[in-house]
């Protein structure tokens, strides 16, 4: 089966053009979402990943219709293949049921792993040079209820991953993981922001 996704930012654009192309080649089912292209919250794709089943493929437009970065993509579609499920992307001749597909794709992991590492190396060479000229360095903690409830949220959608939240919200991992858990349940650094008094230490008898 083809199951098709299409997303538009705003509710001002069409999705016709999205909608004419997916179409065209023959989707047996079609979702839509319509939200910016960091949303967390895709009720469409999450119901087009739903419904896909081995030997199935996810179509869309364009390759920026269903992830936020490009690491986002290359781990969506790395879910996909776990489970036997193709993407076709129409504008970006990727297909990663065929052999040329998945080398494509191939070299897009490649990048995204490039990106990250050269991101990493980038930080670490600021912090050290910060450190040498006498200054701590880092990414202050800047947390505050907003982020925090939102945190929860997103950490608690298995799809998200811990530093594109992170990113998202203008905190290092280790801040965000200071506040919340992997599954988005509040750690005792919450209790201030949420309002709640930390668990009194229990006293030896």
């Amino acid at each position: 089966m083809l199951i098709g996704y299409m997303r538009v930012s705003t509710g001002e654009q069409s999705l016709d053009l999205q909608r004419d192309a997916l179409d065209q080649v023959g989707c047996d089912r079609v979702y839509e979402d319509v939200c910016s292209g960091r949303a967390t919250d895709r009720p469409g794709l999450n119901k087009a990943l739903e419904i896909a089943r081995d030997g199935d493929t996810l179509v869309v437009w364009k390759l920026d219709r269903i992830g936020r970065s490009l690491p986002h993509v290359v781990g969506l579609v790395g879910d996909l293949q776990k489970r036997g499920v193709g993407l076709k992307v129409l504008t970006g001749d990727v297909d990663t049921t065929t052999v040329t597909g998945r080398l494509v794709f191939g070299i897009f992991a490649t990048l995204a792993e490039f990106e990250g590492d050269l991101i990493h190396e980038r930080t670490m060479a600021g912090l050290a040079a910060a450190r040498a000229r006498g200054r701590a360095g880092g990414r202050p903690r800047v947390m505050t209820k907003q982020k925090l409830k939102a945190a929860m949220a997103m950490m608690g959608d298995r799809d998200n991953i811990a530093r594109d939240v992170a990113a998202q919200l203008g905190v290092s991992v280790s801040t965000l993981y200071a506040y919340v858990d992997a599954k988005g349940r509040p750690r005792e650094h919450a209790a201030e922001l949420l309002g709640k008094r930390r668990p009194e230490p229990a006293i030896a008898a």
